[in-house]
C-alpha cells in the first residue's frame, strides 16, 4: 500500500469514527468530519464541516452549489450545545421549534410553549415564555 493509499484509508476510518461522536464531542473535533460538497446526497442527521463550523442535515436532499449549509436553514442547522441558542426563523415543520426548546431572541431568553412553532417571540408572544 502506498502512503497516499494509506492516508485515504485512515481518513475514511477517521470520518467513520467522527460520525459516532455526540454533538458535544463533534464540536471539539470539527476537522475530523467530512467537508460539505455539492452534488452529494445527504440524509437526515448527517453532519459536515463548512467554513470551520459543524452542521447537521435536517432534511434529506442532494446538495447544490447555492444550497450551502450557512444559507439553507431548511436543509441544515448549525450544531450547537449552547443552552440558549440564537433564534433562527424556521422554514417549515422540519426545523420548527418544539415545546421546551430554549432560544435567545433580541438579547432575551425564551422557552417555546407549543409544538411546531415557526413564529418569533415578538410575532407570537403566546407561543413563548419570557425567562429573562
Amino acid at each position: 500500500m502506498t502512503i497516499i493509499e494509506m492516508a485515504r484509508y485512515l481518513r475514511a476510518k477517521i470520518e467513520a469514527l467522527a460520525e459516532t461522536m455526540t454533538d458535544e464531542e463533534g464540536l471539539e473535533y470539527i476537522p475530523l468530519f467530512k467537508s460539505w460538497e455539492t452534488s452529494t446526497a445527504y440524509s437526515l442527521g448527517d453532519r459536515v464541516k463548512y467554513d470551520s463550523l459543524l452542521y447537521k442535515c435536517v432534511q434529506a436532499h442532494t446538495s447544490q452549489d447555492d444550497w450551502t449549509p450557512d444559507l439553507t436553514p431548511a436543509l441544515w442547522t448549525r450544531v450547537s450545545v449552547d443552552e440558549w441558542p440564537e433564534w433562527v426563523q424556521p422554514t417549515g415543520a422540519q426545523d420548527a421549534y418544539m415545546t421546551g426548546d430554549k432560544v435567545t431572541y433580541g438579547g432575551h431568553h425564551y422557552i417555546c410553549l407549543i409544538d411546531n412553532n415557526t413564529w418569533s417571540p415578538s410575532d407570537y408572544p403566546a407561543g413563548w415564555e419570557f425567562v429573562e
